[in-house]
């Protein structure tokens, strides 16, 4: 132990390094986004149909979706400071590499390059947040992470906009390579496990551990034996099942907004950009204050763990069914404010997700049960946008766009309910299974 005996209550270690964490995934999505909102220039210049978008969208989510449950089994036997620091490398080197492209191809390899590269993002911030923070504030720790995915679109939509109207749609990509590079560096410098970071005080670090914090170190089972335990948990099954079921409408409105915008609502690049800041506005605040504060406020004053988080998660991802709404209008206004809802209870239901690998995992396995729920949430968005892309160059409409994806919503809903369960600890597996 290196810990110095500062009271943590003048050094918030702990609330710096979930800092650290959110700007990871803020610049993250910023790379995710940039194709989105340089997709009207790329279309023109590539002579690119909807259904060439669709496939361009979901490149990413291909290769980052299949390398979910690797990852999650690398990130259990190495920890989150080695594969952090490669992974935040990787994603600089190819935004870089979309920059460059010549054309359709180039810019589908290069796109799923960087799927390769962010894999490790999002289960490298929940298996961190499990080490750093005790168990009533991780639903606020978590939404520091998951809300800057939705706080992306706000600043990350009208910056790259900006870049990509002045000086073109390479130079986007090139000022996200950037921030990646820059986020490397940053995370080098400042993450350490707990256990291994000197500015951590000795009370903090009680703090956290005696607040039910995971455990750090390997799993005590083989990767595979772990992984096929997992599978065979209920839980695990009810986790994925609604999560792929939240990533496809998430996913959806990543990728397919400000095309939605322009294409529907006849909108300039710059002006949708506008229009798409102001749901995602609405998803980080619902995020923090919702999916964040006030499961942590309501654990805090004695409320059943488990009713609380999975009463935030239901309503919220009924409140996603909004998206219905979509369908009923071709009012802007209007379709904002369906998608704002939408987005706000799928926003306010994700924190509450990301939390629960860390809760439910055995020891060792936090980021395995990470890797399956998000192999299947991104699964979707793979799927999402090249089922989106087809529905609207067959029938230049977003209508049957949006009601599949509420009816997707409808079975994340069942699975919560049915097959989830109680959130608690799934039983260590059996010792014929150690290593």
């Amino acid at each position: 132990m290196t810990q110095q005996s500062t009271p943590h209550r003048s050094t918030p270690r702990r609330w710096r390094i979930g800092g650290l964490l959110g700007i990871g995934v803020l610049v993250n999505y910023f790379d995710r986004i940039s194709l989105s909102v340089a997709a009207p220039q790329l279309q023109q210049e590539f002579h690119l149909s909807s259904s060439d978008l669709g496939v361009l969208f979901s490149a990413f989510f291909w290769t980052y979706a299949l390398l979910q449950i690797p990852t999650g089994l690398i990130l259990d036997r190495f920890g989150v400071t080695r594969v952090g620091r490669w992974g935040a490398l990787l994603w600089g080197v190819a935004s870089t590499l979309t920059a460059c492209a010549g054309g359709f191809g180039g810019v589908f390899v290069a796109r799923a390059l960087l799927g390769v590269a962010e894999a490790p993002g999002f289960p490298v911030s929940a298996k961190a947040t499990g080490y750093w923070f005790p168990r009533r504030e991780r639903a606020m720790a978590t939404a520091l992470f998951d809300a800057a995915a939705k706080f992306s679109n706000v600043i990350g939509v009208p910056l790259v906009a900006l870049t990509v109207v002045n000086l073109g749609w390479r130079w986007g990509f090139g000022l996200t390579a950037l921030l990646s590079l820059a986020y490397f560096v940053a995370f080098t410098l400042i993450y350490r496990d707990p256990s291994q970071d000197s500015k951590l005080s000795a009370e903090e670090y009680r703090h956290i551990t005696e607040g039910g914090a995971a455990a750090e170190g390997v799993s005590q089972a083989g990767s595979l034996a772990m992984l096929g335990y997992l599978l065979r948990q209920r839980k695990v099954w009810g986790l994925s099942i609604g999560f792929a079921a939240y990533g496809y409408v998430f996913y959806l409105f990543l990728t397919w907004l400000p095309g939605y915008l322009v294409q529907t609502m006849h909108m300039s690049i710059l002006k949708s950009a506008s229009y798409a800041a102001i749901p995602w506005i609405f998803a980080t605040l619902a995020d923090l204050l919702v999916g964040g504060w006030l499961i942590d406020h309501l654990i805090a004053r004695g409320h059943d763990e488990t009713r609380v988080r999975k009463g935030v998660l239901l309503g919220g991802m009924l409140l996603g069914l909004a998206v219905f709404g979509t369908t009923t209008t071709s009012d802007p206004l209007i379709a904002i404010v369906w998608i704002s809802i939408a987005l706000s209870g799928l926003a306010a239901a994700a924190p509450v997700g990301w939390s629960l690998p860390s809760l439910i995992a055995p020891r060792g396995g936090t980021g395995t049960v990470g890797g399956i729920m998000n192999f299947a949430n991104n699964m979707m968005g793979a799927v999402a946008p090249i089922v989106t892309g087809i529905i609207v160059g067959n029938t230049h409409s977003f209508t049957n766009a949006f009601l599949i994806a509420g009816f997707m919503l409808l079975i994340g809903v069942l699975s919560f309910l049915f097959l989830l369960g109680r959130i608690e600890p799934i039983a260590e597996p059996p010792a014929s299974l150690a290593k």
